[in-house]
């Protein structure tokens, strides 16, 4: 198993197939810092579309992004407000996801035609040895809606047998727990799901930050 920082050479011929395919509108899952992640590229709506159909997701339901590092924030998002930037110095790369204003270069079937887009830098070196390659990802979690986040290459296969393109098998995820997610789109921070990232450790990163007080979900 690839722990985060490190890749072993088996994983890494893994991910130069997974470039491939993904290059060529197909469907890689891989192992992130969390849970098992379905990949596509970003800006191939044919392969986001895949993605929504094999995972029987509402194409109301936005799909969120994997980056490389923070500077790919500023590919995808517009007008990134400075609690975003204090929030991924302390949690990114981590099991934070931001809620962003959307760039115009973000394909609206992303977003699920909403103004918005979700993003996160992981801390687990291969899906950021993917966005590094091939720029902003898709990456939501590799499970059928309504069914359990998996943890193994096994599961993935398990849900999506040959629905999917290729699995990079990194062995299990240590995290387990999905991210947290942000929305900094407006006046106040609103958590909308909490996760592997806790309401306390995030209200202790914006105490003081007056203009833009964290605000708890009723």
């Amino acid at each position: 198993m690839a722990t985060p920082g490190e890749i072993s050479t088996e994983i890494q011929k893994q991910i130069i197939r997974g470039i491939v395919v993904l290059r060529q509108g197909g469907l890689v899952a891989f192992p992130t810092d969390t849970v098992y992640g379905l990949g596509a590229c970003a800006f191939n709506q044919t392969a986001v579309a895949k993605v929504y159909r094999v995972k029987v997701r509402p194409r109301h339901m936005a799909l969120p992004l994997l980056l490389a590092d923070t500077s790919q924030i500023n590919e995808v998002a517009y007008h990134v407000p400075p609690v975003a930037w204090l929030l991924a110095d302390k949690f990114l790369p981590g099991a934070l996801t931001l809620v962003l204003a959307k760039s115009s270069s973000v394909p609206d079937i992303v977003t699920g035609s909403g103004s918005t887009v979700a993003v996160r830098v992981p801390d687990h070196p291969v899906p950021v040895t993917l966005a590094r390659d091939l720029g902003p990802i898709v990456g939501t979690s590799a499970n059928i809606s309504g069914e359990p986040s998996p943890l193994t290459a096994k599961e993935v296969n398990r849900q999506f047998s040959d629905a999917i393109d290729f699995i990079i098998d990194g062995g299990w995820c240590p995290g387990g727990t999905e991210s947290t997610i942000i929305d900094v789109t407006g006046d106040k921070p609103i958590i909308l799901r909490e996760g592997a990232i806790s309401r306390e450790e995030i209200s202790q990163v914006l105490q003081g930050h007056l203009t833009l007080p964290y605000l708890p979900p009723k």
